[in-house]
């Protein structure tokens, strides 16, 4: 079995300190494969704030899968979000904006959803989507494919979103709403027969809450099953499992499955 610890913006710049110090403890305990991060790792994409999400990544010493959010593009500097909106995200996170990771049965691709003109709004070309899918595929069925992107796919990244489940991704964790959530495709679409699981994360370690408080996921992954499990901020307790779900491989993807 293989762990996959899966956080979400973190927003650094707008960060509980005492959630950052249980959380860098709580990842530690798990001992992940991977940590995935799916972007907003700052509130704004200043230098200072990309400064302490890259101290915070630093202080996690294990593999990670780290992509861009719409809040590390900047807002106010309309120079640098023209001609380099990720340019302060590239020197202090990651250069690479297509980062993968391996270790089977898991296998973990990055997708970046950033789109500079828009404040909030997703951009996907068709040209990632075959480059996932061609790197995907040349993996197994025993395999367990996980895409990391920041914008969840609504109804209007419908057909990306039936791409990839086609060519084989497995598992998307997504961010942005800051609203935890974990369920397959078919309970919104029916993808060519074939179930993904979409995993949604909360905000890691912000004050800027949309649900009670901070959580993040963590993935138990076989070849055949997936459990997710939400870790939640308590008050003098750090951060314990609120919620655990199971998915199934089937003939017809991943199901979920009664614990």
């Amino acid at each position: 079995m293989k762990t996959v610890v899966h956080l979400s913006d973190l927003h650094f710049g707008r960060e509980d300190p005492r959630v950052v110090s249980a959380l860098i403890t709580a990842v530690a305990a798990l001992r992940p494969a991977v940590v995935a991060v799916s972007g907003d790792l700052t509130q704004r994409a200043r230098r200072r704030q990309f400064r302490r999400a890259a101290r915070f990544l630093n202080a996690l010493p294990f593999a990670r899968v780290v992509v861009p959010g719409n809040h590390d593009v900047p807002l106010f500097n309309l120079f640098a979000r023209a001609f380099d909106p990720l340019g302060g995200y590239k020197r202090n996170i990651d250069a690479n904006l297509a980062p993968t990771f391996i270790d089977r049965p898991v296998v973990v691709v990055g997708l970046d959803t950033t789109r500079p003109s828009s404040v909030k709004r997703a951009r996907v070309h068709a040209r990632d989507v075959d480059r996932i899918c061609e790197y995907v595929q040349q993996f197994g069925p025993d395999d367990v494919k996980v895409l990391v992107a920041h914008h969840p796919f609504d109804p209007g990244r419908y057909l990306e979103l039936e791409a990839l489940t086609r060519c084989g991704i497995d598992v998307i964790l997504t961010g942005h709403l800051h609203v935890s959530s974990s369920r397959h495709t078919a309970h919104r679409h029916h993808l060519n027969g074939r179930s993904a699981v979409v995993v949604e994360a909360g905000t890691a370690t912000s004050t800027r809450l949309r649900e009670p408080t901070n959580a993040f996921n963590v993935l138990r992954v076989t070849s055949d099953a997936i459990v997710v499990e939400r870790h939640d901020w308590m008050r003098g307790q750090g951060f314990v499992v609120a919620d655990r779900q199971r998915f199934d491989r089937s003939a017809a993807g991943w199901l979920p499955a009664v614990m």
